[in-house]
């Protein structure tokens, strides 16, 4: 089974570009399964139902979320009412959605954990023993974990706490993609961070000159999207169905 993922999708311009360029990605790389991390894909920052309905329609099966999952009131009840939108499991019980959702392809059901990390976002409960806990009622083989966290030591150290035991771990939130794809010793598929879906020309999607003034004066600035050329981040994970092991890691970028 090949699992498409993605990183964080930014603004409407990631997702008119995977509105068209989506598609055909998944039939040439026979991607059976896309989740992407849509937190940012709402214009302004957040999510809406509008773009969350935008990534649906062009093909992916879940979205996952991280810290900014709750900017935008519209979005609670649909994070109560969609089995594929998910967010980050460790945030509080009384919050809108879940953190956790599983997907019957058919032949085999896929988990889909979503988490945030623990160093510089602000979570309930800490992701490694939250994770611990959900993996004791999961019973599906394919297991894959969305990180949503700020450091790369964090990712790593969530990738071999997890190694073994779920099918690919994935990392988001830093919005620049990392060069050390991998399958980890005992079988599970890992990258730190995926990336972004969104314009090339910009400082994580924003508009560059934005964040260059705002880092000069260190003044409060709104965080308008940039315009211009987009890029795809993802990552393809290549899973045994009968074992729930990664094969191998493919990292991409679609420009």
């Amino acid at each position: 089974m090949n699992i498409l993922v993605l990183g964080d999708v930014v603004s409407d311009h990631g997702c008119d570009f995977l509105m068209k360029r989506l598609p055909p990605l998944k039939k040439l790389k026979s991607v059976d399964l896309c989740i992407a991390n849509g937190e940012n894909s709402a214009v302004g920052n957040g999510i809406l139902p509008g773009s969350a309905q935008s990534l649906f329609d062009c093909g992916v099966d879940v979205i996952t979320t991280g810290n900014h999952v709750f900017r935008r009131r519209e979005i609670y009840s649909l994070l109560d009412e969609c089995d594929r939108l998910v967010r980050p499991a460790n945030y509080a019980p009384s919050n809108p959605g879940k953190g956790v959702c599983t997907v019957d392809m058919g032949r085999c059901r896929v988990c889909v954990i979503n988490l945030a990390g623990n160093y510089g976002l602000d979570v309930a409960d800490n992701a490694f023993r939250c994770v611990e806990r959900i993996l004791k009622d999961v019973r599906e083989k394919i297991i894959i974990v969305d990180f949503h966290a700020e450091a790369t030591s964090e990712k790593r150290a969530m990738g071999f706490f997890l190694d073994g035991r779920v099918s690919a771990v994935f990392g988001t939130h830093t919005h620049v993609q990392t060069a050390d794809e991998q399958v980890l010793p005992n079988g599970t598929g890992y990258i730190t961070d995926v990336g972004m879906c969104g314009v090339i020309d910009s400082v994580l999607g924003v508009k560059k000159e934005i964040i260059v003034k705002k880092m000069l004066d260190n003044m409060p600035a709104r965080f308008d999207a940039a315009d211009g050329e987009c890029m795809i981040n993802g990552c393809i994970f290549e899973i045994d169905e009968k074992t729930g092991k990664c094969l191998s890691v493919e990292r991409l970028i679609v420009k």
